[in-house]
């Protein structure tokens, strides 16, 4: 084993998909907060719902040391059908961006260590 090899940081043992579900997240919780099963999945359901209907009513989601969920307007534009060629006009919309904190990217990039919460 080379000892000058950076070592792994294995932050949620328990995932063993590269996408992060509602389920573990609860399950986490459970594991490391103490908190009963039903109580975790309540707690990750109503996050959820709070960050979903505020973007619905048109407002920021800003999670300090993570990152804002933005809503922004698409003005309606021109578009083209990639088979046939023919022009089609896209419906002004809105669409949900996301944008990561300076904190949240240098966890990312390793620039800073990932200990600590994201306060």
């Amino acid at each position: 084993m080379n000892d000058t090899a950076p070592k792994e940081r294995v932050i949620l043992p328990s995932l063993e998909t590269p996408t992060l579900t509602k389920a573990e997240l609860a399950d986490l919780l459970f594991d490391r907060l103490g908190l009963n099963k039903r109580e975790s999945k309540d707690m990750v359901e109503a996050f959820f719902e709070i960050v979903h209907g505020t973007l619905v009513e048109g407002d920021d989601v800003k999670l300090s040391g993570f990152g804002n969920f933005n809503i922004r307007r698409k003005a309606p534009r021109p578009g083209r059908n990639p088979r046939t060629g023919e022009l089609i006009p896209i419906k002004a919309r809105n669409v949900v961006t996301f944008h990561a904190s300076h904190k949240l990217k240098a966890i990312v990039q390793g620039d800073t260590p990932a200990e600590g919460d994201f306060e």
